[in-house]
């Protein structure tokens, strides 16, 4: 089978790593953003309401999350949007897509152990089903969980008894590798297809999304498997790929410019791209921080500071990780 078939029943077949409930943190195979700080989804909650405050965005916006996971992140950025407006829970409409069903449920006992009865949970299974006038789009760590190809000096990859051969020609992904002046390594599949997708939902939107991975494309392979916080490269004599298949999650760099020229391909235009610890620093975490200061014992104070560093802190997230906002009907 073709690698991006491959990868898609690693992660999403039948007993595929996401076709479970997985922890992420310390107990789950990796860290994200919203998993190191819940001052990473407060200082997007700041931002949106930044955006209702210079009347860039109405008060009647939906919030929409997708691949919410757990839901934590939209879950941070209400209870941020509380703190600085509260009257705008009152207005906002809150939305995840997610297409797994037992996420979805998950995510409703999350936000009733929550808010209760004060915040109402919107859930869609696809953007074909969510249709709306204006919406803010959210994701974290999307684009890098898209199944790719493989490709290797004109060949794509395919997959034989978790054994890769270079040896197939793909005419789509050696366009797409010349274009991205790639000889070498991965090139998403299904970027196109998303990108349609959200730019019918709503004829505005802004979408913010953060990710590992460059503008421009690696010149070599980034595709890896993280098991238990360590990263084992695909390529490595040293793993057994059939004994981690599906039980742990595989992931490669994103390019950007791919990710950028599939929503310009529909009229979506780029609005800022940056590192992560530039994009939270602009929207105000650190006055966020400041906030906190004010109002909470010391001790605790430190320990909320510690954990939103390793979002910002160059050696950490903050430089590996990658903000991109994306605007339609503004």
């Amino acid at each position: 089978m073709k690698f991006s078939e491959y990868m898609t029943d690693w992660l999403y077949g039948k007993g595929g790593y996401y076709s479970s409930y997985k922890e992420i943190g310390k107990r789950g195979d990796f860290f994200t953003s919203v998993s190191a700080s819940k001052f990473f989804g407060g200082t997007i909650g700041k931002h949106i309401v930044s955006l209702i405050e210079k009347g860039e965005m109405s008060p009647n916006t939906s919030i929409c999350e997708i691949g919410a996971h757990h839901g934590y992140l939209l879950s941070d950025i209400i209870e941020f949007i509380y703190t600085l407006k509260p009257e705008l829970l009152q207005s906002l409409e809150f939305v995840i897509i997610e297409k797994h069903q037992f996420l979805r449920d998950h995510q409703i006992r999350y936000f009733e152990e929550s808010f209760g009865d004060a915040v109402k949970l919107v859930q869609y299974d696809s953007m074909r089903a969510f249709k709306r006038d204006e919406v803010f789009f959210i994701a974290n760590e999307i684009f890098d969980a898209f199944p790719c190809e493989l490709y290797f000096k004109g060949n794509s990859a395919r997959v034989e008894e978790h054994k890769v051969h270079f040896d197939v020609k793909d005419e789509k992904t050696e366009n797409l590798a010349k274009k991205y002046h790639k000889d070498r390594g991965e090139i998403a599949v299904g970027y196109e297809e998303f990108a349609q997708e959200m730019s019918a939902c709503a004829p505005k939107f802004e979408f913010m999304t953060y990710d590992y991975g460059e503008k421009t494309a690696r010149p070599d392979f980034s595709i890896r498997i993280y098991e238990d916080h360590e990263v084992h490269p695909f390529f490595s004599d040293e793993i057994k790929i059939s004994e981690l298949f599906s039980n742990h999650d595989i992931t490669y760099d994103v390019t950007f410019n791919h990710v950028i020229d599939a929503f310009s391909e529909v009229g979506v235009k780029e609005v800022e791209f940056s590192t992560q610890m530039k994009a939270l620093i602009e929207m105000g975490i650190l006055d966020l921080l400041e906030m906190l200061q004010g109002k909470v014992e010391e001790k605790l104070y430190k320990q909320e500071l510690d954990k939103a560093k390793y979002l910002i802190m160059p050696d950490q997230l903050g430089e590996r990780f990658k903000m991109l906002r994306l605007r339609q009907g503004f």
